[in-house]
């Protein structure tokens, strides 16, 4: 094996392991900080960090993007940071975040019956893996919710849900919208776009940061939320992508849910029963199948809980 290819598979590798982290990382930052807020300042540190990032090492014209395009970055914003990360986040509150990981795996699914809605043919085993899917999530939704930081509540699931219907929207806006040449300035834009809206959500709600009652603990959580989580392992992502087959990329679709049950297990404490891991299995299987079936089509991919950047393919 070269050293190129040994890079690019450790470069995947972070996007196992970090990806797969940021669940666990979440439901430590919600313990003691709000939700949205923190998702908010989340995503406007890592906006502004990686946009003087690209203007360091790319120059300002690759910040340049026409009004169209600024507008799609920005409503892909709305859509992946917001709405699926931010209500992910605010799930995360009350229920568990391996349960999170695995109700977000189901992006894929959600993806192919909007490609079917807007006219595409989806193939047999595609339709198989969405059926499938579709069970497997039945299950964990009426296998109640696992306790997340803060107890565990009916609505949390549904959230995640909802949040994973959100990122399926962006994932696929992301291939018939109008998009900046530079997949980084695009990020830049969703990610302060983003982030505006889930800081102006939570103060909305009446969210206040109390710095006196943050914990150690959710403060570092934060920080690798920031800085592993938005920056590195996308950068990963970034660069697998132009090294390794797509299809070979889109394994940490059900690879991240995995990690994330695993780390929350040891980490939170977090027991699932029969019913949770029984259609948490189901749902990787359906997406295996809808993955492998999909190959030639890179937006069936599926973002982990906490990156929105649209080239993730996602995300």
């Amino acid at each position: 094996m070269s050293s190129k290819s040994w890079f690019a598979w450790a470069a995947l590798g972070v996007v196992y392991v970090v990806w797969g982290s940021t669940y666990l990382a979440i439901r430590f930052t919600v313990e003691s900080m709000p939700a949205l807020l923190s998702a908010g300042a989340r995503f406007l540190a890592a906006g502004l960090v990686l946009g003087v990032l690209v203007v360091i090492f790319a120059g300002v014209k690759a910040l340049r993007m026409t009004k169209a395009q600024f507008g799609s970055a920005v409503l892909i914003g709305l859509l992946l940071p917001a709405m699926g990360n931010g209500l992910v986040v605010l799930a995360e509150k009350h229920v568990a975040s391996g349960l999170a990981a695995l109700l977000v795996a189901s992006v894929p699914i959600y993806v192919v019956i909007l490609r079917r809605i807007w006219g595409d043919r989806p193939s047999r085993t595609t339709l198989i893996g969405v059926a499938v899917g579709l069970v497997g999530l039945a299950v964990l939704v009426l296998g109640g919710p696992v306790e997340g930081a803060h107890g565990a509540a009916w609505f949390g699931p549904w959230l995640v849900l909802l949040a994973a219907l959100g990122w399926a929207v962006g994932t696929v806006l992301t291939t018939k919208l109008p998009l900046p040449a530079n997949p980084f300035a695009l990020s830049a834009v969703e990610m302060v776009a983003g982030g505006v809206a889930l800081a102006v959500s939570g103060a909305v709600m009446g969210e206040r940061f109390d710095l006196a009652e943050i914990t150690t603990g959710s403060w570092a959580a934060w920080i690798y939320l920031v800085l592993a989580g938005s920056l590195l392992a996308f950068s990963s992502y970034v660069y697998v992508l132009g090294r390794l087959s797509v299809s070979t990329v889109a394994t940490y679709a059900y690879v991240n849910p995995v990690i994330a049950v695993l780390l929350g297990f040891l980490f939170a404490g977090e027991r699932f029963g029969i019913a949770q891991l029984g259609g948490g299995l189901i749902v990787l299987v359906a997406v295996v199948l809808v993955v492998r079936a999909e190959r030639p089509a890179p937006e069936v991919s599926v973002p982990a809980g906490s990156i929105p950047e649209p080239c993730e393919v996602k995300r």
